[in-house]
Order: C-alpha cells, then structure tokens, then sequence
C-alpha cells in the first residue's frame, strides 16, 4: 500500500479498473498518511475526512457494479484553497476571508467529483494566490520537497507539495502568471496551464479574471491530461502511447527567458535540449521582439484588475495582509483607466506578432523558472530580495499567460530546474501530446 503514495493517478485508476486496489482503502492510505506527516499543517488548510471517504464509498460502489464514471474514479486529489467547496472553509490563503464557508461546490470541483474523484482537503497558497514563490507568514508556507529551508513556489504551494511528498494523489492548483508551473517546476512535477476561458472560473476566488487559469499538478503529463478532463466533465486526451519526437520542430526563446537565468538552471535546459535533438526533434533559436513590451505591459495589466477586483476588501482591514502582498495590490491605484485600456490594446498587438513568430513550430520551449527556490528566512527579513525574488520567478512563466497560450512544466532530471513547453490557445491536447513525447525522450 505504501507504493500507492509515489504511484501516478493513471496508474491507480488502472489499479482499480482491475480490481487491484479498492477506492476505500486508498483514500485511508492517502489520509492515514496526512495525519501521519510532520508538515501536514503546512501543506493543507483543511482535510475534508468524512467527504472523502463518502466519496470513496461510493467509488466501490460503482466499481462494484462496472460503472466507473472515469479512470480516476477514486483516485484522491487535493484542491487549493482557492476552489469554494460546499461546508468547507475557502479562505484563498488571506485572513481577509477568515471564517469564509462556500455553500456549494465550485464548477470545476462539482465536475471532478461527479467523474469520481476523491476530495481529500484544500491545500495552502500565497495570499490571493499574488505571488510565484509560496511564502505565506500570514497562513502557512508549504515545504520544497528538494529543500525545506525554500520557498516551494506559488501560489499553488500546497498543491505542489501535497503531490511531492506523497499526500495527494494529484493537485488542482490555479495559474494567472505561472502558479501552477512554478511549484511544479520546484517539485519535480508535471504542471498544466490551460487557456484562459477554456475552464469555467466559477465558485473560484479570483485575482486576475482576464488572466486566472486553472490546471492539475501531477506525477506525469498522462495524469494531467486526465485531470484536464475531469475538471471538464470528459474523458481527456489518450496519452498511453507516446509519439516520437522525429520531425518535431521546436523553438528555442532566446529573449528575455534566458537573462540572469541561474547557472544550474541553463545546464539542466542545455542538457534537455540535446537530449530531445538525440530524439530526434528539431530545435530553433527563436527571439520575438515583441515579448520586451508585452513584458512591460504586466505592472499594469495585473496590478490594476487584481486592485479593482479586490480594494473594496482590502482597504476595510489593510493590517490583516501581508506587507509585501499589500503593497503589490496597491501599485494597481497608480494607472488609470485610459491606462488599463491601451495596455490591453498594445498587449492584443504583441500576441498577434507572437502567434505569427511561433506559427511554424509543434511547441516554444524555455526553462520554467530562471532561479531556483530562494531562502525562506531571507524572503521574512530581506524587502529587495523578496521583491527580486518573486518577479524572477514569475518572469518567464509569464510568457504564457500574456500571450494566452497554454503551457506545461515538465520535470528535467535535475531537482527544481523545469523545462516549460508553451502551446497554441485553446489547443491543450496537443500540447499534452508534444509533452507526453518529451518526458518519454527525457525519462
């Protein structure tokens, strides 16, 4: 049974279709081994006991009887608390929603629960999920699983670190500038980004409406691809049999994505990029001029949504937040509206030239994240190095959610160091395909 904590959720599933492994006594194990965990605390808000062994029941039953709504039936998941879930507290990590009970599921929750997921708990995040590193001295700080004295990535942290360390199965986790990808990349998971719009955001607490996504983090790209359907009510893509990499044309970002990158960082990318050439696949440098203004653009595009959504609540009990999380909501108060407008109008120019950059090519590829999980005690005492931090982190996930593209992270061999393959909009089963290819070249 201990296997059942490191297997994939694929590989469950598949254990219960046979008759191997009941739904029941998974969720104990799953559950038995969160109450048992030291950093339990830390990893989840609240561990929904009675809901998933409901759900577990009733997974049996229909496996019972051959009526198995997906292959995850009965596979465990965790949910970041930022998803409403009927009766339980959905706090989205801030003190300013203490005590904040949902009375209904959010659509994405309702989705995967009637495909037969098992609800196991909600999980930690930066406060209103605003920040790509996971350090949350307001709530708790889930732990790296390559080094607990770091930040583990965020804002989907405890996402992350319920599948890393063996207390979830998979993770539903958010991103609106990388927050799904970055705590995957950091704990050697498979992340998922999807299309802005493709997955209906409602009963989910917002930051950044035109920007917030929502994806799985997971053990392998076949899970994510599962877990995409699930959180649509389908069946999702069919990844068993990976497709070569011969033929493959991909781009190699040059701009912006590589500047400070740290030095372990650029070994593992180089290293991953000669390992898909050996595969087969073509590699492209690729610069796109446009990305130096799109990047400009963020200050605004976030800060003002994420103001505008948010000041009413914010300015009623400021001394509740964060310093550093306050502070980066009110930057939003300093664009106007005319602002906000061009920005978006200059932000639609620069996709257009990005979409005709990458037109001939099956995926973009760049390293998730140019710096590695930073210091957990310095991010509490060091105001620049919080700052500097935090906006490395962000800075190449960001590629993706500006140009409105779907993404994966995708695990490299080298602790905390991801490889990020970026998509076409709207276009996430081939882009889990390219990626099912890619980690069967890197495995």
């Amino acid at each position: 049974m201990q296997d059942w904590l490191t297997m994939t959720a694929a590989d469950l599933g598949r254990g219960i279709e046979a008759g191997e492994i009941g739904p029941v006594a998974l969720s104990r194990c799953y559950l038995e081994a969160i109450e048992a965990h030291p950093l339990k605390d830390r990893i989840y808000t609240q561990v929904t006991h009675d809901r998933a062994i409901a759900e577990a029941e009733a997974s049996q039953k229909r496996a019972d009887l051959g009526l198995r709504r997906s292959l995850l039936d009965g596979v465990p998941v965790s949910w970041k608390d930022l998803f409403d879930s009927a009766g339980t507290a959905t706090e989205s990590g801030s003190d300013l929603l203490k005590g904040r009970v949902p009375d209904q599921d959010a659509a994405v929750l309702r989705n995967a629960t009637l495909m037969g997921t098992v609800c196991l708990g909600k999980t930690h995040m930066s406060e209103l999920a605003f920040s790509g590193l996971g350090f949350n001295p307001v709530k708790q700080t889930p732990p790296c699983v390559n080094d607990q004295a770091a930040a583990p990535g965020g804002s989907s942290s405890g996402a992350a670190a319920s599948v890393a360390f063996g207390l979830a199965a998979a993770g539903i986790g958010s991103d609106t500038g990388g927050s799904v990808r970055i705590p995957s990349a950091w704990n050697d998971l498979v992340g998922l980004k999807t299309t802005s719009g493709r997955i209906t955001l409602e009963g989910v607490v917002p930051l950044c409406l035109k920007f917030d996504t929502i994806g799985p983090l997971a053990r392998s790209v076949e899970d994510a691809g599962l877990l995409l359907g699930v959180l649509e009510g389908t069946a999702g893509p069919d990844l068993r049999h990976p497709a070569s990499l011969k033929g493959r044309r991909f781009a190699d970002l040059q701009n912006i994505v590589h500047d400070d990158l740290d030095p372990k960082i650029a070994a593992a990318y180089r290293e991953t990029l000669e390992k898909l050439k050996e595969a087969g696949a073509q590699i492209v440098p690729l610069e796109v001029p446009e990305l130096e203004e799109a990047m400009g653009l963020s200050p605004i595009l976030y800060t003002t949504e994420a103001y505008g959504l948010w000041k009413d609540v914010i300015e009623v009990s400021p001394q509740l937040m964060y310093p550093e999380i306050l502070e980066r909501f009110r930057t939003g108060a300093q664009f106007s509206g005319p602002d906000y407008v061009a920005a978006w109008a200059k932000l639609e120019r620069c996709r257009m030239a990005w979409d005709q950059a990458v037109a001939g090519f099956d995926a973009v590829l760049s390293p998730v994240s140019p710096n590695l999980p930073p210091n957990l005690e310095r991010l509490q005492s060091d105001h620049d190095y919080y700052v500097q931090s935090n906006l490395l982190a962000l800075r190449n996930t960001r590629v993706g959610n500006l140009m409105g593209v779907c993404a994966l992270s995708l695990p490299t061999g080298t602790p905390s160091c991801g490889l990020q393959v970026l998509g076409q909009p709207d276009c996430e089963e081939a882009l889990l395909r390219t990626g099912s290819a890619i980690e069967a070249a890197l495995a």
